[in-house]
């Protein structure tokens, strides 16, 4: 294999497959990536073997065939040659030889017939969707997901279509987050699957905006599309929670408006008051004031409030601030609607977007 690429450009390639590969890889080959030259263009590959991602570009190949390099040092040394243009050879021992103007590496590799084959994204249903409607679907509930929980069906994000309407739910059992929109499909689809966190941060890491993205629903994978990168992972297997169940009716309870940023600050204030171990701020909502109010026996006591249009009885509840503050970051609009019974249920946040969010409360201390 030989073949000339612009600096530049295989930087962008390599970064948008390096990610995926682990950083203790149970088999060694999970560690590097796949480079195939072949009908003038440079595929680069990456698995984990639960999601794989492969991107390609037009280059001039002056001659064809593949290796597997290790990834994080290929990175490494291509991000810091500085000449505009590499080339890239192969032996037949496995070893890549770099040219980067006066500068000469060798780099040993992997037989890449030991590399696992890149998955089939056939007989699958497909729809497309706007890169900017997914992306941020995607963040506004995958920071509620669980990032390590013993529960393998809340480490990612729950996507399910019924008819037209997508809705897309992450949580971790302490709080909540659901968005969802209406597709222009041709035809209805009718699925529910849940993609591993993995795949949806590396997701919104490359998603473009202005990009259309295709979706292939698969029995066990999805595949994600766009331009020219691929992205297919494993669905995690299992039952996602009752999610409707713990969603409080707003139609039944009287909304208290809040000012977002006043808010974030307050909270951002009280949150260094709270205890490593409970992380509890105690929110009692008074005529016409909020206070806000956390005491640490080592620390010492923090005591805020703000004005808001609250005209009935007084009412007390307890959250995390920082799963507040994190609803907060993805709110959009200047205030946002709060709802809640008592003390003991959980309290509900929307704005004017599609997004509904849900905080379980903490025990008053």
């Amino acid at each position: 294999m030989k073949f000339v690429i612009s600096r530049e450009k295989l930087v962008v390639l390599i970064s948008k497959v390096q990610s995926v590969v682990p950083s203790k890889a149970v088999v060694p080959i999970l560690s590097n990536i796949l480079l195939e030259a072949k009908d003038d263009i440079i595929t680069l590959y990456a698995t984990d073997l639960t999601v794989s991602v492969k991107v390609s570009v037009d280059v001039n190949i002056i001659e064809e065939g593949a290796i597997t390099l290790p990834a994080k040092r290929f990175f490494q040394l291509i991000r810091e040659l500085t000449a505009p243009e590499i080339t890239l050879e192969t032996s037949e021992t496995g070893i890549a030889r770099i040219t980067a103007g006066s500068s000469h590496f060798r780099l040993h590799g992997m037989d890449k017939e030991e590399y696992p084959a890149f998955p089939s994204d056939e007989d699958g249903k497909m729809f497309t969707i706007k890169g900017s409607t997914l992306k941020d679907m995607l963040m506004r509930t995958s920071f509620a997901a669980a990032k390590d929980d013993t529960r393998a069906v809340l480490n990612g994000v729950f996507m399910e279509i019924r008819g037209n309407r997508m809705v897309f739910v992450g949580t971790d059992g302490k709080r909540l987050a659901k968005v969802h929109k209406d597709l222009e499909l041709t035809e209805p689809l009718d699925c529910a699957n849940i993609i591993p966190l993995k795949a949806v941060d590396e997701l919104t890491r490359i998603i473009v905006d202005e990009d259309m993205v295709q979706i292939t629903l698969m029995e066990d994978k999805i595949a994600v599309e766009m331009g020219n990168f691929c992205l297919i992972t494993k669905l995690i297997t299992g039952q996602f929670p009752d999610y409707e169940r713990v969603i409080p009716d707003h139609t039944e309870l009287k909304e208290i408006k809040l000012h977002r940023e006043e808010l974030m600050t307050l909270l951002k204030q009280i949150s260094l008051f709270t205890s490593d171990v409970s992380h509890s701020v105690k929110l009692t909502f008074s005529k016409g004031e909020l206070r806000l109010q956390a005491t640490n026996s080592d620390i010492g006591e923090g005591k805020v409030n703000m004005p808001v249009d609250h005209r009935d009885e007084d009412k007390e509840i307890a959250f995390n601030p920082h799963y507040f503050l994190d609803v907060l970051r993805h709110c959009k609009d200047e205030t946002v609607n709060f709802c809640m019974t008592d003390s003991f249920n959980p309290g509900s946040i929307t704005d004017t977007s599609d997004a509904h969010y849900v905080i379980m409360p903490m025990r008053l201390g």
